[in-house]
Formats: C-alpha cells, structure tokens, sequence
C-alpha cells in the first residue's frame, strides 16, 4: 500500500503516456519487421547473395521502436524516476501532457511501422528480380520514416514544454 501512496495520480499518467509510446512503437516495428522478414525469406530461398540487402530492408521498421523507447526514456526522465525522485510530486496536469505529448508517437509509430514494413516487402520483390536497383528500393521505405521521425519531433517537443 505505500507504494500506492508514493505515486501520484500525475506520475500514473506519464507512465502510461511512456508505456503507450513503448509499447505502440515497439508492436508497430515488430509487425513491420515480420511483415519484411517474410519476404527477406522468400527472396533468400531463390538467390542467398542477397542476405545483406534483405536485412537491411527487413531492419528499417526497427526504427519506430526505438523512437518509441526514446519518447518513453524522456518522459522517465522528466518525471524523476531515474534520479530517484518522489514520484508524488508529478502533478495532474503534468501527468495529463506528458500523456498527451506520448499520443503522436504511439499512434503514428505504431502505424508507419506496419507501413514500413510493408514498403520493405514490396522493395524485396523488386530486389529479387533486378538487384542493381537497390538503391530505389531504400527510398520506398525511407519515405515511410520521413512520418516516423516528425511524429517523434512532435511528441519531443511537447514533452520539453511540458512544466
């Protein structure tokens, strides 16, 4: 019970905000991920010299769980909880946009994960067949990131806002 009391509602509110962005960034490049790892396999089964060029496309949806992990590491931070502050003094208010502030990313992580994902298969098909254009097969997923990383810009600048 004295660990009840030691949080306050504000500091309950800014875990989940973490936890969402954790948890929708890292569910969205675990999907993305899969999604491009099946087609790596396929491409692999037909020609095994293009592992490196698979693995990288199967990798880009990774990125949308570790920008989810960062949102959740800034909001811990903010909150004290790495320095060992009381966690009873995270106000509602502050709880409530430090919340708020995890929205952009899990929603948006979530979704340009699966998204990327997606884009990497569909870059995987043509790398099978015309292997000199790799390059143009980066550029669809990386279009993909371009959404990722200003959903974390969003969420990073609201979290340095909030006071």
């Amino acid at each position: 019970m004295d660990v009840l009391n030691s949080i306050s509602l504000g500091a309950f509110f800014a875990m989940l905000g973490a936890g969402l962005a954790a948890g929708f960034g890292g569910a969205g490049s675990g999907r993305g991920v899969g999604i491009a790892g099946e087609a790596a396999a396929g491409v692999i089964s037909e020609d095994p010299n293009k592992f490196g060029q698979t693995l990288l496309l199967q990798a880009l949806p990774g990125t949308q769980g570790i920008y989810g992990l960062l949102i959740a590491f800034l909001i811990l931070n903010k909150i004290g909880l790495f320095s060992g502050a009381s966690l009873a003094t995270v106000t509602l208010g502050q709880g409530l946009m430090y919340l708020a502030a995890s929205v952009p990313g899990a929603i948006a992580l979530y979704h340009s994960g699966i998204g990327q994902g997606r884009a990497s298969a569909a870059s995987m098909g043509v790398l099978a067949k015309r292997p000199e254009e790799f390059g143009k097969c980066m550029l669809y997923p990386a279009m993909v990131e371009t959404y990722a990383v200003l959903a974390l810009l969003v969420s990073v600048l609201m979290l340095m806002n909030v006071r």
